[in-house]
């Protein structure tokens, strides 16, 4: 476990320089829910960070669904809730309700409640919902720690990254989440399923470090930054926790609580293990692409795609049936 590394300086350097000064002064607050929500209380930020590439966006496609044009939501619809009408669906920790409102142009869905602790995405939600004329999907904020769920309410309960910021993961999933589903719903996780805090063990980081060393100086320039990303760290603890002390607080927990609960329908590995720490900071070159870039990234996916014939992938796209005890 790190408590410190070199990574943490360069990160809040970045941050200062992406978000400015008023963003890492709002870090400085003895109140951990309000720190929590500096994190995500906020429109658009502009970053460089691998799921900004559309090439790796198309890489999830194919490893979840099996045709790298084909989105998780498509997917979910077409295979598992094809026949079902009006279903109502709770989405925890919503964040900007992307995929939410994907759902929501489905006229499978009677009800989508996405909630959030931060307002500020979900008042922009709120707006794209209105100029699409989406009368089904509704938006609260919420705290979920301290909230009252509805019992055998939902048809469908859906955390897109948001289930590795929860803490009491047993509790939250044997209790909350399987009483607001009704006896055959649906829990959907998108996950960063990976290391609490980010602690990658030391084979993860020299691996990330070998697949850094694939790439070309030239496309190592960090975002909005004069320097070269030459070398990987890992995250230290301290930073981890003054930044978002929810972050990945009990990741590590979240497959095999769910496995103890909910009956597995689909559970699809998209790696992360390589290309998120590896891509951090100098994704924006991968935006536009040519000949040459296609030639790294291939190498970069077919690194992680050998690393995980041998390690658990940090990220997972599943689809689990309740259980009733």
């Amino acid at each position: 476990m790190r408590l410190i590394t070199l990574d943490d300086f360069i990160d809040t350097y970045s941050k200062l320089n992406q978000r400015g000064l008023h963003f890492i002064a709002s870090k400085f607050n003895f109140n951990d829910l309000k720190r929590a929500k500096t994190a995500f209380n906020h429109n658009y930020i502009i970053s460089s960070n691998w799921w900004n590439i559309p090439a790796v966006r198309s890489r999830w496609n194919k490893l979840v669904t099996g045709n790298e044009n084909v989105f998780f939501e498509d997917f979910v619809v077409n295979n598992y809730l094809k026949d079902l009408k009006n279903l109502k669906m709770l989405s925890l920790g919503s964040g900007s309700c992307y995929s939410e409102l994907k759902f929501a142009e489905y006229g499978n869905f009677d009800e989508i409640l996405c909630t959030d602790i931060a307002e500020i995405p979900l008042i922009e939600a709120s707006k794209i919902a209105k100029a699409k004329n989406l009368s089904n999907i509704y938006f609260k904020v919420l705290n979920t720690n301290s909230a009252s769920i509805a019992k055998n309410h939902y048809d469908i309960i859906y955390f897109k990254a948001s289930l590795h910021h929860f803490k009491n993961i047993e509790s939250l999933l044997s209790n909350l989440v399987k009483g607001a589903l009704k006896k055959d719903g649906l829990l959907i996780i998108d996950e960063y399923v990976g290391s609490n805090r980010l602690q990658f063990p030391k084979f993860q980081i020299e691996a990330i470090n070998k697949a850094l060393n694939l790439i070309p100086k030239e496309y190592k320039k960090r975002f909005k930054l004069k320097t070269y990303k030459n070398k990987v760290y890992g995250s230290g603890l301290l930073r981890m926790k003054i930044a978002d002390p929810s972050e990945c607080i009990e990741s590590e927990n979240i497959l095999p609580e769910i496995h103890k609960n909910f009956t597995t329908l689909l559970e699809a590995n998209y790696g992360g293990n390589i290309l998120m720490a590896t891509l951090k900071d100098i994704s924006h070159h991968f935006i536009n692409m040519d000949l040459e870039k296609e030639k790294v990234l291939t190498s970069l996916f077919e690194f992680e795609d050998n690393y995980l014939k041998h390690n658990a992938s940090d990220f997972v796209f599943g689809i689990y049936k309740n259980q009733n005890i």
